[in-house]
């Protein structure tokens, strides 16, 4: 180790509370310092000025006789000359050492409050150090007077709240995602095993049907997960777009399930135009048409509506179907939930991500959705978007994009 190494090492560390106290105590010995040069230049000058009131003798004596009044004048401003030199000495040791005592104490008093204000940042420290992935539970939950210093520990409070819940997320994700992703590997391992186990030109047909549904199944959930991975990442470049033109590309595609299952279709799709992605703003009008065709009944119905205000377009979905609870409409905008299987047996041919991508989608838009479970069956779904593109904010300050799910 190097002599410069050693000195950096032994020399302590700038701290706030040292830079403080350095601070408090320059501040007080300046002041003092100024203080003190005043009161000298004053006292001074007052002395001065009683030196000039020795009266003159008059008449006026020419002889330099030690006893005359001449030579006593003499005399007299000589000893007021040297009093007031001596007690302006004395004043200016006796401030010196004064202010220097005082400047100590001063010193003293500004290290020990430097560190009672400081206090709350060393807990946040504290805590800070101590969080890791399994313990994002904990809180500094600083008590104390409104102050900055309240502030910035409830602001981490809160987005300790937010930290967790996106981890939790993401463990529930990441958990499900795996889940999903092995449910169509081993179909297709079955599959095989069952057409090795008795090969013939039948199982062999029966294995290669079964593992081009199953791969099916697994090209549109990698699909869903990439889209869903892409809205979450937020909106890296604006387009117009117009949202009616989307819903009916999506209603096209959807026409053979409408028309297989017998289901009737309204619409009423006024111009929509807005700034956002093309791809996801056609995967979110996919998603809920494709969502009302599937987790619809027989000949049920669905209605389709787009509006635009003034700053703002709107997307309504509504479809008949099974009841569902209300409670549970909320849940339906997370990752891998579903449905209740109704009697087509719909429900069971998604994997759970439609509505949740609709929501990130949403978000990333910088918009609202809003849900809500009809009493006689069904879902009905609006989404709406800011007509105008935005920069992108954090999630914890942006309230338009907070769901409004409604019974």
């Amino acid at each position: 180790m190097t002599a410069a190494g050693s000195i950096a090492r032994l020399r302590p560390a700038a701290t706030i509370r040292l830079r403080l106290t350095v601070l408090y105590g320059g501040l007080f010995v300046a002041v003092g310092v100024l203080l003190l040069t005043i009161t000298y230049g004053l006292f001074a000058r007052q002395l001065q000025a009683r030196g000039r009131g020795v009266p003159r003798p008059d008449p006026p004596v020419l002889s330099p006789h030690p006893n005359d009044p001449g030579s006593i004048r003499e005399r007299i401003v000589e000893a007021l000359a040297q009093q007031r030199a001596e007690a302006l000495s004395e004043l200016l040791t006796q401030s010196v050492l004064a202010l220097a005592l005082v400047s100590i104490v001063a010193t003293v008093l500004g290290w020990v409050m430097a560190g009672r204000v400081l206090g709350p940042l060393r807990d946040i420290t504290a805590a800070a150090r101590r969080l890791s992935t399994h313990n994002l539970d904990e809180r500094i939950n600083l008590r104390g007077p409104r102050d900055e210093l309240k502030e910035l520990a409830d602001t981490i409070d809160a987005m300790l709240g937010r930290l967790a819940a996106a981890f939790e997320a993401q463990r529930r994700f990441v958990a499900n995602a795996s889940h999903e992703l092995r449910t169509p590997l081993t179909v297709q391992r079955a599959a095989v095993d069952v057409a090795l186990a008795r090969p013939s030109l039948e199982s062999l047909l029966t294995m290669a049907r079964r593992i081009r549904a199953a791969t099916r199944r697994h090209e549109h959930l990698i699909t869903s997960l990439l889209t869903l991975a892409r809205s979450e990442r937020g909106i890296e470049r604006y387009q117009p777009v117009d949202l009616a033109a989307a819903v009916r590309d999506a209603l096209a595609a959807a026409a053979g399930d409408i028309e297989l299952r017998g289901l009737r279709l309204a619409h009423a799709l006024a111009p929509a135009p807005l700034s956002g992605d093309p791809v996801l703003l056609e995967r979110l009008a996919g998603n809920l048409v494709e969502n009302a065709v599937r987790h619809n009944a027989e000949g049920g119905w669905i209605d389709v509506r787009t509006e635009a205000g003034p700053g703002s377009v709107t997307l309504h979905v509504a479809n008949g179907g099974a009841r569902v609870a209300p409670e549970a409409v909320a849940a339906l905008f997370e990752p891998f939930r579903r449905h209740a299987p109704d009697r087509a047996g719909g429900a069971g041919q998604g994997h759970g991500l439609g509505l949740s991508i609709v929501a990130a989608i949403t978000h990333a838009h910088l918009g609202r959705y809003a849900a809500r479970a009809r009493e006689g069956g069904g879902l009905e779904v609006s989404v709406t978007l800011p007509r105008a593109a935005h920069a992108p904010v954090p999630a914890a300050e942006d309230e338009r994009a907070a769901p409004t799910i409604r019974a």
